[in-house]
């Protein structure tokens, strides 16, 4: 089975061809909403514009630039932090990249005078790509939920990991995230490890991520009030419903996010990863391994991320409403068989991947957040945890 896609210059395939307008600093917010449109997508960096050490933010934003779907990049910061559009750019390859110092345009009306040309070049070259027939090995597919309740586990979940396993047949790869809703599930998902290095990384990096969430003194809610309204008792439950959704073939690797390096997909088939369990961060992370689609599953969520389509499923027949790609309610009456409902989702994937729209695209998108790693806390891990 192939698809229509934009071919890149490296070689990758985008669904979409996007603008990705990134402020350095939260300072640039501004100046990048009223330099883009419809065909732009804003990243910001608000953690800061001085580093101060921890480069994971930097590297996502490398690496979400050089997305498939991007097919295009204007780079804008004030001038005076400590990340220059230069320090970006010369690590985003083989698509248009242009860059804005509001310092150096003399002002800011200047430089949104300036970024408007520049979009309109950007969309000049838009209009001239043109679709190809692609391969779905081109393919990369995060999985992610999000307003979990028991109809998740129960449904959506496993018919989400059948899907898996049908496009990891077709020659895709699929990533799943949320290491921390995979907590006591570790000796079911280290059996599948490719080899004894994949297997200690189960081990460690959910090991770290429970740490992470569980340090004195920052008490932090790891159950939304949702969840529990919905079913959902313990974290330990929530995991088993969320293994579901992650399929059964062999696991190729877990992707790490950090200040130091990201990992990205190196063959195809199912890869877990650090990809955070909050929503907006995910979009982002799931964007800078290089998806082009995600598949969500919600009781009845509507999380729509602006860079790589979001594709809804749900099997809440109480719930489930017009956000919702995907009805899956029938697996819990028995109407509806696993295989079937997961021929659903593939299909759906395959028109996304085409260009067809999901229910929310170009709706109330939700914001393109970075989130990254506690250094302080990463130095205590490597100290205690997992020798």
């Amino acid at each position: 089975m192939s698809f229509l896609g934009y071919k890149r210059a490296d070689g990758k395939v985008g669904i979409r061809n996007k603008i990705l307008i990134i402020a350095v600093d939260e300072c640039c917010l501004g100046v990048a909403k009223q330099i883009g449109n419809d065909d732009c997508v804003i990243l910001i960096n608000h953690y800061t514009c001085m580093l101060g050490g921890n480069e994971e933010s930097f590297n996502q934003l490398i690496y979400t630039a050089n997305n498939p779907n991007v097919a295009g990049v204007v780079i804008i910061a004030m001038g005076c932090g400590s990340i220059l559009p230069s320090t970006i750019i010369k690590h985003i390859k083989h698509k248009p990249c242009y860059e804005l110092t509001i310092s150096e345009k003399k002002g800011t009306l200047n430089t949104i005078k300036e970024g408007k040309n520049i979009i309109a070049k950007l969309e000049n070259h838009i209009k001239s790509l043109q679709k190809e027939k692609c391969e779905l090995k081109d393919l990369i597919i995060g999985v992610k939920c999000g307003g979990s309740d028991t109809s998740s586990g129960l449904g959506s979940n496993p018919v989400v990991g059948a899907m898996v396993d049908k496009m990891i047949d077709m020659g895709a790869t699929c990533i799943g995230g949320e290491l921390f809703e995979l907590i006591g599930c570790e000796d079911v998902l280290a059996k599948r490890a490719v080899n004894d290095t994949v297997k200690d990384k189960i081990y460690k990096l959910i090991a770290n991520e429970k740490n992470r969430w569980g340090v004195d003194g920052a008490n932090l809610e790891t159950m939304s009030v949702g969840n529990s309204i919905g079913g959902l008792s313990t974290i330990e439950e929530k995991s088993l419903g969320a293994l579901h959704k992650m399929g059964s073939k062999p696991i190729q690797d877990v992707l790490q996010i950090n200040n130091e390096f990201i990992e990205t997909p190196k063959q195809n088939g199912f890869y877990l990863s650090e990809v955070s369990m909050l929503c907006g961060g995910a979009g982002v992370n799931f964007a800078s391994l290089g998806a082009q689609v995600i598949v969500w599953t919600s009781a009845s969520a509507g999380f729509s991320n602006p860079l790589v389509p979001t594709i809804r499923v749900s099997a809440n027949s109480k719930l489930i409403n017009d956000d919702i790609d995907i009805d899956v309610c029938g697996l819990l009456d028995g109407s509806l068989k696993l295989s079937d409902a997961s021929d659903m989702i593939v299909d759906k994937i395959i028109s996304v991947a085409n260009g067809d729209k999901t229910n929310l695209e170009d709706y109330a998108e939700a914001c393109m957040s970075l989130v990254q790693k506690d250094l302080r806390v990463e130095r205590l891990l490597k100290q205690t945890c997992c020798k």
